[in-house]
């Protein structure tokens, strides 16, 4: 007969059991290390860029179609954007901001080792209770006294850096983005980014709220998403490892297996947040945008009674914004429900559980079970555990504050690729009809050469508007210093687009164009711009106190310049020249174009372009002007329909709104004579 050599099975436990116990030091160890490690594994795939699916490409082209903003989600685009922003925001190690950056990580370091021991003074107070141990009690509220110092020192502290961090990080980038926004003198066509931005593109409609307004969100959600992240990571391995010693290694596994499942339905059920956010930017953006043009528009609207009109595109927008809001709202309602109930209830059973483990379960190194013992442990594990559980949860909060910082980052860093189109000369604006068919699409797709010069000259320039439109295919003009010339035709023909060329402002599609540089002309408008500031700022703009100082030039010399136009008595009148008003309510039509051409005679630029400058002036203070300018060696190139002002130019530039153009010398006082000639005859035949 064979006998089994085999154990009973109650024998062969009894032995793994024991083998266990004399080996249990360094399973623990093992366990220990490997939920460490599995911890950052975890985070790093929870941060990790979400691979961009079929499907998503494929919604993402249809909304694109449909005119809809893209998906905005934590992807590989989002971490490549925000790398090259953290790039302006943190230049450098030695930077304020990296200093103020390891202040925070200090700070939060700090506190999470007073958690530590606050967790455990809290199982020593209830345990004297317990005992009756009113001495020791005593000592232990004076210690929980004591640490209340440093632990409130450390959170004023914390909230006040990452205040200064969000400050900071502002600073930075509004700094950059006004450098590419408002460029410099020395940038040439790279530069008037503003313009460009608002009438050669159309991908951004409402620039001043990106600046202000999701460049603030963006860096508060960039100063708070690193405490969100880096502490609660901190304090999940430092919490859980202390409470492994306490409770074993072994229900510090259960407990993470249980916490990974459920946060993986959490998970499977969060919205994407991210695009809903850049969609509430942009749709509070295209809201602010139909109120300023209501106020950019308001005199034309009231004279047409648009009104309702108006009414009805603001309250649009707004029912837009509203209907995107609700269903924001809607979505975080359920999952706030959803988030509650598996981060606060589901996990905090599984919390209890293991805090328990050590009170129904004997562990090999526990000893000294009395109830005290049994109380101070329960407290401080339990402490532990919910401190465990907040870190956790806010590990998985902070994947919905990543997915909203996404997108505050797609906003900003579709500036700054935009603003950097600008500079190369890239444009993406709606075309007319036609634009891109046959020989107007091969204009459009060349590009001319801008040479600097001391004369105006035009050889074979096309004249074409943003949206596509031709005006002129080819323009050929030349304009010598002290050479006057007039420029008429019908509205629509290109004469300011004429000028809009000359200033660098428009791209050159073909030919050549010689010309002195930008900061050889001066623009005089029909409604000149005046400048919040000062009565000296109006007339010196854009110069500052300083530069007019620098320069030689009194207030003196100012009065002198004003008396030219006969507008000496405004410095007494308006309290003198430190006196600030909104000047454009405060001055008449015509002084607001004497004040541009006293501008003009302070600043003595090579060439002015007046766009119908005098209109609102009496004719002989227009004559006056002209012969002052021409005195000061400023050549005009001059927009205006008003038969007195031929005599001050000696060539004309007649276009006539099809395309076609005539440049002549201009002969002032045959042309006076034919007009007079032409008025005649159209009232011979009124009387007929």
């Amino acid at each position: 007969m064979v006998t089994s050599k085999l154990l009973p099975l109650d024998q062969r436990a009894k032995q793994l059991a024991q083998v266990y116990v004399a080996h249990r030091p360094l399973v623990q160890r093992g366990l220990t290390v490997g939920f460490v490690l599995y911890v950052l594994a975890a985070a790093y795939r929870g941060l990790a860029a979400r691979p961009t699916t079929r499907r998503d490409k494929e919604k993402d082209s249809a909304d694109r179609k449909d005119g809809k903003p893209a998906r905005v989600a934590v992807d590989a685009i989002f971490y490549q954007r925000l790398g090259i922003i953290l790039r302006i925001v943190i230049p450098n190690i030695h930077s304020k901001e990296a200093l103020l950056l390891f202040m925070h990580s200090s700070l939060l370091i700090f506190r999470t080792a007073i958690s530590l021991y606050v967790a455990t003074l809290d199982g020593k107070i209830v345990a004297s209770l317990v005992r009756g141990q009113s001495l020791q009690f005593l000592l232990n509220i004076i210690r929980w006294l004591l640490v209340a110092i440093p632990a409130t020192w450390t959170n004023s502290w914390l909230s006040y850096v990452q205040n200064k961090l969000a400050l900071a990080y502002r600073t930075r980038l509004t700094k950059e983005v006004l450098k590419m926004y408002l460029g410099d003198e020395a940038d040439g066509p790279e530069g008037k980014v503003y313009y460009k931005l608002s009438n050669l593109d159309d991908r951004i409609k409402n620039a001043d709220q990106m600046i202000t307004h999701d460049i603030q969100r963006f860096s508060t959600h960039l100063a708070v998403i690193y405490a969100n992240l880096a502490k609660p990571i901190l304090d999940v391995i430092l919490y859980n490892y202390q409470l492994s010693r306490n409770v074993g290694a072994e229900g510090l596994v259960l407990l993470t297996v249980l916490v990974q499942t459920s946060a993986a339905l959490l998970r499977a059920l969060t919205p994407s947040f991210g695009t809903y956010t850049a969609q509430s930017a942009a749709l509070a953006g295209s809201l602010r945008h139909t109120h300023s043009r209501l106020s950019e528009f308001a005199e034309e609207i009231a004279f047409f009674g648009g009104e309702e009109t108006e009414k009805r595109l603001i309250e649009r927008e707004y029912a837009a914004l509203v209907q995107h809001e609700q269903g924001v709202m809607n979505k975080r309602w359920w999952y706030g429900c959803a988030e509650e109930g598996i981060v606060k209830w589901l996990w905090g059973s599984f919390g209890l559980v293991v805090c328990a483990i050590p009170v129904f379960f004997k562990l090999p190194g526990i000893s000294n079970f009395d109830l005290g013992s049994r109380t101070e442990g329960f407290v401080t594990n339990r402490r532990l555990l919910l401190s465990s559980s907040d870190a956790i949860g806010r590990v998985m909060y902070s994947y919905k504050d990543l997915a909203e910082l996404a997108g505050y980052t797609s906003r900003v860093s579709l500036l700054l690729d935009t603003m950097s189109d600008m500079r190369k000369g890239k444009f993406e604006k709606s075309l007319v009809s036609g634009a891109t068919e046959g020989e107007n699409g091969e204009i459009l797709r060349s590009r001319g050469q801008v040479l600097l010069s001391d004369d105006i000259q035009f050889e074979n320039v096309p004249v074409v508007t943003p949206n596509g439109d031709i005006l002129l295919r080819s323009l050929t003009f030349r304009v010598k210093p002290g050479e006057h010339l007039l420029i008429v035709g019908p509205n629509g023909s290109g004469k300011s687009s004429l000028f809009r060329i000359l200033g660098g402002l428009w791209p050159v599609y073909g030919g050549i164009v010689r010309k002195p540089p930008a900061s050889d002309f001066m623009l005089i408008p029909q409604r000149p711009y005046l400048s919040l500031g000062t009565l000296r700022d109006q007339v010196i703009y854009p110069h500052s106190q300083q530069d007019m100082e620098a320069r030689g030039v009194t207030d003196a010399d100012l009065l002198a310049v004003l008396e030219r136009v006969q507008m000496g008595s405004i410095v007494e009148r308006e309290g003198g020249w430190d006196v600030a008003h909104e000047w454009r309510d405060a001055l008449s039509g015509g002084d607001k174009q004497k004040i541009a051409w006293a501008r003009l005679f302070y600043h003595r630029p090579k060439y002015a372009i007046l766009d119908e400058a005098t209109s609102l002036v009496p004719p002989d203070m227009e004559g006056t002007m002209m012969e002052q300018a021409t005195a000061l060696g400023i050549t005009l190139l001059t927009v205006s329909h008003r038969p007195s002002l031929w005599k001050y130019h000696s060539t004309i530039l007649q276009l006539d709104g099809q395309g076609g153009y005539i440049f002549t010398q201009l002969d002032a006082e045959k042309r006076l004579a034919i007009q007079e000639e032409k008025q005649d005859l159209e009232m011979k035949l009124l009387e007929m």
